[in-house]
């Protein structure tokens, strides 16, 4: 079950007595968003409208939608991060998962027993990261934890964020990530470069997804040598809040035309294949709004992310493009 800080809620409004208010939150987590929603308006008899569109972490807020209803205070629930805030009147508020991983923490102490481990997770299980690190080291695996930088907590991994798990790449012989997530794991297994396994309570298993991983690194590496054969190149800056990255899309412009490129400039909120398809003469396209949109999805024409593009122009200038995507930050 997932259980909302609503007690922050709380005092935040009675602090700063707000008109309405927005509130916002992973797509699993939408049905208790709804019951926290329902529990402002009874209490404080206050608008509170829930934003159902997808918000995909701190670079993908909504702010903008709370703007457009006049609510004064945005919640944005279940992106734990290491700050309270992330803009004025947009408040990050915990979610924890109360589910247990004492049973599959015990499968995967058989498994590892005798190895040493980075042991990181995502947001909704932060606060079980010290039960489990318990678990795994009286049965014989030896836990390094990395410290967080920035928004991360220690321990703590994004979509495309990994510095904790970098910070104890050389020390250890596999990543374990506690979660469901194939999404984060995935990418802690092609930042890091080492075995990494879904800890996965739900199930109560324990997943490789090494094998995955590396698929995913074949799918961004065709994609990047497609790309190469390109002498069209649109160039798509995102349009949500975290993902407006301007400075980039103007480098890789100008990068791409000492190549001889031609290249086009264009924004988008969502960049999907369907979108892509109303956009005629382009060979290949570059986003900087996401790394992971081109990763996990399936596109027409070649779509590089940022680090891709990076390792595109290292290809047009005959450089070695080795471990492109093994950087704490995919941006």
């Amino acid at each position: 079950m997932i259980v909302i800080d609503e007690k922050t809620i709380f005092q935040i409004i009675e602090e700063r007595k707000p008109v309405s208010v927005a509130l916002n939150g992973p797509d699993g987590m939408l049905p208790r968003v709804q019951e926290t929603a329902t529990n402002i308006m009874n209490r404080f008899g206050i608008p509170a409208y829930v934003l159902a569109d997808t918000t995909w972490g701190t670079c993908d807020l909504n702010s903008n939608g709370a703007k457009v209803l006049g609510a004064e205070i945005l919640f944005n629930i279940g992106h734990t991060i290491n700050m309270p805030s992330l803009e004025k009147n947009v408040f990050m508020i915990d979610a924890f998962d109360d589910v247990s991983f004492d049973g599959v923490a015990a499968k995967c102490a058989e498994m590892l027993r005798g190895k040493t481990i980075s042991l990181v997770t995502d947001s909704q299980h932060l606060n079980q990261v010290d039960s489990v690190r318990t678990i795994l080291e009286n049965n014989g695996v030896t836990v390094r934890i990395g410290k967080g930088k920035g928004q991360l907590n220690d321990g703590q991994v994004f979509g495309c964020e990994f510095y904790p798990a970098m910070e104890v790449r050389d020390q250890v012989d596999a990543n374990v990530f506690m979660g469901q997530s194939n999404f984060h794991a995935s990418g802690l297994a092609l930042s890091t470069n080492k075995p990494t396994y879904v800890l996965d309570p739900y199930f109560n298993e324990v997943r490789d997804v090494t094998e995955f991983a590396q698929m995913l690194q074949r799918k961004a590496t065709l994609s990047i040598y497609k790309a190469a054969e390109a002498t069209t190149f649109g160039i798509i800056v995102g349009l949500k809040e975290g993902q407006i990255s301007k400075t980039f899309a103007l480098k890789f412009k100008r990068e791409l035309e000492k190549e001889g490129k031609v290249v086009q400039l264009f924004a988008l909120t969502d960049i999907t294949n369907e979108r892509l398809r109303n956009l005629k003469g382009i060979d290949a396209f570059i986003q900087v709004a996401c790394p992971r949109i081109s990763t996990d999805n399936q596109f027409d024409k070649p779509v590089l992310s940022t680090p891709q593009a990076n390792a595109l122009l290292k290809i047009l200038r005959h450089e070695n493009i080795d471990d492109y995507l093994q950087i704490p930050h995919w941006l």
